[in-house]
């Protein structure tokens, strides 16, 4: 079994996109939820797929009982039950005027320091809360509505659109709380996108057993969008990840096999190669060839009722050029 290996690999492949995402453009992006978020999504996952705690703590290597307060405490506040760590300290701060970093510790003494610590520096970062001063000393205010609004209408709201309609596209049907639940979000800033979204008719709201659930049914991001480029990241991202865990899933005599699953190719050519105009134009041919057949597809099923079953067939490609020096740099 190779698993171990091929698990580390990913992660660390994982990692450099994520430091690459999270330094792009100039930005430094907060990273200190990671961590943790990992650890908790990893843990919702393995409990989703029936396997029992016991078993989830002796995969991550820990006794049972320090499993379940490691996951109790990044879930939830020790200290204010039934919100998260990063929803208490944020609205502890908002009931203040000015508080202290060792009276933030002190209120939160319940709660594993060094999560409230990087809970600070995380809101900090985020423009949530100002800080002034060092060590424990430290005074944190939070951001007023105000000032809230005036960092929001400076930041690209398309981007931001663009990203949470390929989230519901992918993942939809999705409610509100479990959009909220995806990261830490204003709720004003995911109502603000939900409503031009909704207004601008690339997302659909439904009621489903009393709770408002949000879908779609197409996704489109130009190849040249100057905003929205998160959004393709992050939709090639989940059209792999999908396909991996459908291909996974498959028995060894699936009749699927042909029609689920991915291939990698590479090539070593050099410039005024008879074939490197061909080989350089596989990405251009495959992306002229698929949005001619949806258009044949979408032009069909406008004149025909569909079925109430259907099959969703998501096909991606991606490509990527090395120069020889680069190539021996990697």
């Amino acid at each position: 079994m190779q698993t171990p290996l091929l698990i580390d690999s990913i992660v660390r492949q994982t990692t450099v996109l994520i430091a690459q995402l999270a330094t792009s453009g100039g930005v430094r992006a907060p990273l200190a939820h990671v961590a943790s978020q990992v650890f908790v999504e990893l843990a919702r996952e393995l409990e989703g797929q029936g396997v029992s705690r016991k078993v989830s703590a002796d995969m991550f290597g820990m006794a049972l009982r320090t499993y379940q307060r490691k996951t109790q405490r990044l879930r939830e506040s020790a200290t204010v039950r039934g919100r998260s760590l990063w929803e208490a300290v944020l609205e502890f701060l908002q009931g203040e005027e000015v508080v202290t970093r060792a009276r933030v510790l002190a209120r939160f003494r319940h709660d594993d320091q060094v999560l409230v610590r990087g809970v600070l520096r995380d809101l900090t970062d985020g423009g949530f809360v100002f800080a002034s001063g060092s060590g424990d000393g430290t005074a944190f205010r939070a951001a007023r509505v105000e000032e809230l609004a005036k960092l929001r209408d400076s930041e690209d709201a398309s981007a931001f659109d663009a990203l949470l309609w390929s989230i519901v596209y992918r993942q939809g049907p999705i409610d509100r709380p479990a959009l909220l639940g995806l990261g830490s979000l204003p709720a004003e800033s995911l109502d603000g996108s939900l409503a031009r979204l909704l207004a601008q008719g690339r997302i659909e709201a439904a009621e489903v057993e009393g709770r408002t659930v949000y879908q779609s049914r197409e996704l489109y991001i130009p190849i040249d969008a100057a905003a929205g480029w998160e959004a393709a990241v992050y939709d090639h991202f989940h059209a792999l990840v999908r396909t991996i865990i459908a291909k996974l899933g498959l028995s060894h005599d699936s009749k699927h096999h042909d029609v689920i699953g991915g291939s990698t190719y590479s090539f070593a050519i050099w410039r005024g190669h008879p074939l490197e105009h061909e080989v350089l134009g596989t990405l251009k041919r495959f992306r002229d060839e698929q949005s001619a057949l949806r258009a044949r597809v979408d032009a069909y099923n406008a004149q025909h009722k569909k079925p109430s079953e259907q099959l969703n067939i998501t096909t991606y490609a991606g490509q990527t050029v090395l120069e020889e020096d680069e190539s021996e740099e990697q």
